[in-house]
């Protein structure tokens, strides 16, 4: 009887032992996930700014309407071509249609929200998560994207909108809900998500 209660509780901490090694590892994966999304998030948004700047120093903030509304998602189809993982664009009053988020990446937006309003700095609000659904597992990860003074051209009040780029936002955009921001506020977020094996 002693024996069996001795090997019993040699079973359980190597049970125990093999649990912690296995929580250990997720927790590796998981930090080498969020590095690698990091990256990835990070590498995009500086791209098409530096596009859009470009753009707007040749043929105005309304000609950049245009290269955003074309480019953006060429980019962003480059990047996840490139780096595995699917790349998009989100807000809370998008321009693009294409761009509302699904009811994990609203959480985390109004959550953004929530901390810029109680002082954190929007450059640095990030969430991920590892969600299975069926047996899958997908790393999600969000990066806020806060409003510079390159956006406002398109995305700032109504009063600083300039006419002729009011009339190419409406026709690339008829249903869009993107102005009316002020700097350092957040416009959207980068949200990437990448299945694991």
């Amino acid at each position: 009887m002693n024996l069996i209660v001795n090997v019993s509780r040699h079973s359980a901490r190597f049970v125990i032992g093999l649990s912690l090694l296995a929580g250990l590892n997720a927790m590796a994966d998981d930090a080498g996930l969020l590095d690698e999304a990091r990256k990835v998030a990070s590498a995009v948004p500086p791209k098409l700014l530096q596009v859009l700047s470009a753009e707007i120093a040749q043929g105005g903030v309304a000609s950049a309407v245009g290269v955003c509304n074309e480019k953006a998602p060429q980019m962003a189809k480059a990047a996840s071509e490139q780096s595995g993982w699917a790349i998009r664009r989100v807000s809370l009053r998008n321009r693009n249609a294409k761009a509302v988020p699904d009811a994990w990446e609203r959480s985390a937006l109004e959550e953004f929200d929530r901390r810029a309003a109680a002082g954190e700095s929007p450059a640095t609000l990030e969430k991920s998560v590892m969600v299975e659904d069926g047996g899958r597992k997908e790393f999600r990860y969000m990066k806020a994207l806060p409003v510079q003074q390159v956006c406002l051209g398109c995305h700032g009040s109504n009063e600083t909108i300039s006419a002729d780029v009011a009339v190419k936002i409406n026709g690339l955009y008829p249903q869009d809900k993107a102005v009316g921001y002020a700097l350092g506020q957040i416009r959207g977020a980068m949200t990437i998500r990448k299945v694991q094996p």
